[in-house]
């Protein structure tokens, strides 16, 4: 039987990772260079951290912070509002059949990887970490 070229996997297919990442540089490009004419949020340094694209390519979410987490919110709400016309922008960098709808999501990676070395410098758990394993110790004897 015919294997289908197509990924059914868990995971994004090779295309969805190659098409959100360039979506994720031209999107980039197009907040650096404060294209867009609105006060509001040419005023936020913004990252845009990760694109992931739905299975059709058609919708585009942008997982964006502002600089140092601070007015999140605010830069949200004007990237929501400027959503048709960064579409416009960012499909003049894409040799796509389709310009993808942008949908924008506060990134919390950040936020994540605060908590995960929280965690590791807490000394119960550095403890344990540092531990010698009791199965190490029988496979060297």
């Amino acid at each position: 039987m015919a294997q289908n070229r197509f990924s059914h996997g868990p995971g994004p297919s090779q295309r969805q990772l190659r098409v959100g990442e360039l979506i994720r540089r031209t999107l980039s490009d197009v907040l650096l260079r404060a294209d867009v004419h609105d006060p509001d949020l040419n005023r936020h340094s913004i990252t845009v951290g990760e694109v992931r694209t739905s299975a059709d390519l058609k919708v585009a979410t942008a997982y964006v912070l502002p600089l140092g987490g601070h007015d999140a919110e605010d830069a949200l709400a004007a990237l929501r509002r400027n959503a048709p016309e960064l579409r416009h922008l960012v499909a003049k960098g894409l040799t796509l059949k389709y310009a993808p709808q942008l949908r924008f999501q506060l990134d919390e990676t950040f936020d994540r990887l605060d908590d995960t070395r929280r965690m590791f410098a807490d000394e119960r758990v550095r403890r344990d970490v540092e531990a010698p394993d009791a199965d190490d110790d029988r496979n060297d004897a």
